[in-house]
């Protein structure tokens, strides 16, 4: 009997992406010219809670572009996590700052915000946060330093589709913010991201850049400035907008998904050999994906072991101070202790919408199994 696999996640297609996707093709329209292209700008921004929203090819350049467009150059500090993706970090480099590291909360995972303003100096400009695995930031604590200190807030809102922080939408409360929609995020378009703001200014300026420079209003082939293609096609758009008629159903199966292991890794919780990611105080976590730390078992062994079984898992993201090309950027003195801790004992579960509740029990008694309980 072939065993079934279980992955991590996978995106839920249905008839109306194909619809629209089909749609574009009838019509021709399949580059970033399109009716989807603003359609879903249109409807995210209503979904968000944001006045502006511009759509870009992917997370990664959505950031670069909100720091082209605050100003951000060489010179420039930029307070990021330590622990969290990589793209979080790049685009700091792209436009060269100088990124400046936090640890991390060890229970939230999310960027301390008790050690953020003992970073602070006369160079930083910016601070970039990640709201973890779809996990909120302490957003009331993290704005109050940043109005202290007049820098911005830029949220990283790639893993939060759909999260709040007392009951306001994360990627509505930075000067600007970013999402992504890749195809193992809560929406997808394949490839994609999109810039939240309710600045004018930035909106107009981030359209400006991603579009080589080029203002709607000029003739064509002017350009004001020197630009990007950091577009999104319509193809994608048409995919992003049909994926959001579902966005608030597939946050509500994530959460239901997380309760489940909870419930049948109860007696593994008991014992502290299972902890699950604590939700951030007066937030509402998106559960992007399930994450937990093993205590006094090795996290690979318990992998390896769900492998054999056809279960998916990845580790927890890289803490920045362990990758080699950012190795200039730290001292002797730097200590990362949370963050090296979370990522030996990190294991991300299988989490995905279309796993139902025989299978979330079948996957927990594997990993009871593997750790002998």
């Amino acid at each position: 009997m072939i065993m079934k696999y279980y992955p991590i996640a996978e995106p839920i297609i249905s008839k109306l992406e194909k619809q629209y996707v089909n749609d574009c093709l009838n019509t021709s329209w399949i580059s970033s010219q399109g009716k989807y292209v603003k359609k879903f700008e249109q409807a995210f921004a209503k979904f968000n809670k944001t006045k502006y929203t511009s759509v870009a090819c992917n997370g990664t350049v959505s950031l670069q572009l909100i720091l082209l467009a605050l100003d951000i150059r060489k010179g420039d500090e930029i307070i990021v996590p330590n622990f969290t993706y990589v793209a979080t970090v790049n685009p700091v480099l792209y436009v060269g700052a100088k990124p400046i590291f936090i640890d991390c909360d060890i229970d939230t995972y999310n960027i301390s915000s008790q050690e953020i303003e003992k970073k602070i100096s006369k160079k930083t400009k910016a601070i970039i946060i990640t709201h973890l695995y779809g996990n909120p930031c302490e957003m009331d604590k993290i704005m109050k330093i940043a109005k202290k200190h007049n820098i911005y807030i830029i949220e990283d809102a790639a893993e939060a589709h759909g999260a709040k922080f007392k009951n306001k939408m994360i990627g509505s409360f930075g000067i600007a913010n970013s999402f992504s929609f890749f195809g193992n995020k809560t929406i997808t378009t394949g490839e994609g991201g999109m810039i939240t703001t309710n600045s004018k200014k930035i909106f107009d300026k981030i359209n400006l850049l991603k579009n080589q420079g080029q203002h709607p209003k000029d003739k064509k082939y002017f350009h004001r400035m020197l630009g990007y293609n950091y577009r999104m096609t319509n193809i994608q758009a048409a995919i992003g907008l049909a994926q959001l008629t579902k966005i608030n159903n597939f946050i509500r199966k994530k959460k239901q998904i997380n309760q489940w292991y909870k419930a049948y890794l109860s007696s593994a919780i008991k014992k502290n050999i299972v902890v699950f990611q604590k939700e951030t105080n007066n937030a509402q976590h998106s559960y992007w994906m399930t994450v937990l730390t093993v205590k006094n078992f090795d996290v690979n062994k318990l992998a390896k072991g769900l492998k054999k079984e056809h279960i998916d898992t990845r580790p927890f993201f890289t803490p920045m101070n362990k990758l080699p090309f950012l190795k200039s950027y730290f001292n002797k003195k730097d200590a990362f202790i949370n963050s090296e801790k979370i990522y030996k004992q990190g294991i991300i579960i299988p989490c995905g919408t279309s796993l139902n509740k025989k299978d979330i029990k079948i996957i927990s008694n594997k990993i009871l199994k593997i750790l002998n309980l």
